[in-house]
């Protein structure tokens, strides 16, 4: 039985500020679990606290809402327990690159098989519209009235030069891009980042999906994805030309593979006598004495 973007429906009202490209992105994301055929029960979205982590709200799949930036962290625990499940990551370029940067690096690092999508519309959105990590510099802000002092982090440069196994980006304002983006991400077995330019009407007047049409261009079939160097000089551009597509890809092994090579089924499988259980939680219960 095949699977519909009405499996996927919520009766969740939806409370993103009008135009706001989470809209865009959200039916990219039902249409592309859609077309993978995947059954909402065998999904699980992590997140944690902003605009981006509210998707899965209107989305009918098993949810695990977190801190603010630990929520690659929660779903590691989630894909270690649970390898049978596919494992989507949804936050915003605060949560994912500057609180929860270090568990991003790491998650790399392991090549964990997991979906990190980040939603970056250049601002702390949810609290009236702060420089985020990657807020250009001297764009002037409401904390910053003189302007950004920092450089903004380059998280694509960062990945590709970490060897993330798959690294796209796509954009708010070309959904139908950004719907197979999702799904080559999903399906490649490793750590998946698609990166997502997205239009923010309350806080951002510059960076309109109509900038984003203007300033975006979709890479060609000759584009080598598994050329590091040229995927590098690619992102290290001028901000003013951003490509759509696969930016990097890699094989390499995964950690859920290689450090628990000799399990053969998910851990949840695996069954815990009670009165073990019982004695390792009295143990933990004396040591915070």
């Amino acid at each position: 039985m095949s699977v519909s973007t009405a499996d996927y429906a919520s009766s969740v009202p939806i409370a993103w500020c009008p135009g706001c490209g989470n809209f865009a992105i959200l039916n990219a994301v039902k249409k592309s679990l859609s077309e993978l055929d995947l059954p909402p029960d065998r999904v699980v979205i992590c997140t944690g606290i902003g605009q981006a982590p509210k998707l899965p709200h209107y989305l009918r799949v098993n949810t695990f809402n977190g801190l603010h930036g630990r929520e690659i962290a929660s779903a590691i625990g989630i894909k270690l327990a649970a390898n049978d499940l596919t494992v989507i990551v949804h936050a915003g370029e605060g949560g994912a690159y500057g609180e929860g940067g270090n568990h991003f690096l790491h998650a790399i690092r392991r090549n964990m098989d997991l979906t990190v999508v980040v939603h970056d519309n250049l601002n702390y959105a949810l609290t009236k519209g702060q420089a985020s990590p990657t807020t250009p510099a001297g764009t002037v802000k409401r904390l910053q009235p003189e302007g950004v002092a920092s450089q903004p982090l380059n998280p694509l440069a960062l990945a590709i030069s970490q060897s993330c196994s798959f690294v796209g980006q796509g954009t708010s304002a070309r959904a139908d891009l950004l719907a197979g983006l999702l799904k080559a991400a999903i399906r490649h077995r490793g750590f998946s980042l698609v990166h997502i330019l997205q239009t923010c009407p309350s806080w951002d007047r510059i960076h309109t999906p109509q900038f984003y049409k203007e300033h975006c261009y979709e890479l060609g079939e000759d584009y080598d994805p598994q050329d590091r160097d040229a995927a590098l000089r690619l992102v290290m551009t001028p901000e003013d030309r951003h490509p759509l597509g696969i930016l990097y890809l890699e094989e390499r092994p995964l950690y859920n593979e290689s450090a628990l090579h000799e399990i053969e089924q998910p851990l949840r499988g695996r069954l815990v006598e009670p009165e073990t259980a019982d004695q390792v939680l009295k143990q933990l219960a004396a040591k915070t004495k």
